[in-house]
């Protein structure tokens, strides 16, 4: 009885109107699927990000060292010089 008193126009808006609300739904879900993908490919370079980060930490923790390594190269660099002069003096003695 409804449909009989509502007009053939109101009728044809009223399927356009459930059509649009359709592809605005379709489009919805589509648009929260891309989102949803695009975060968890985010959490996962930043879980990377922070495995790269933890394993750069762990490889230069001992960065102090160096000053230590950089006396101990000197002090034998000075003393192969010594050993260097005294096999050319004594290469040149015989």
């Amino acid at each position: 009885m409804l449909l009989s008193a509502l007009a053939h126009e109101q009728i044809t808006l009223w399927w356009i109107t459930l059509g649009l609300g359709a592809v605005v739904l379709a489009v919805v879900v589509v648009l929260l699927s891309l989102l949803t993908s695009l975060v968890k490919d985010i959490e996962t370079n930043v879980d990377d990000c922070l495995e790269t980060a933890g394993l750069i930490a762990a490889n230069t923790q001992n960065i102090t060292a160096l000053n230590t390594t950089l006396a101990a190269t000197t002090a034998l660099g000075a003393e192969v010089d010594k050993h260097a002069a005294f096999l050319t003096a004594a290469v040149a003695a015989k």
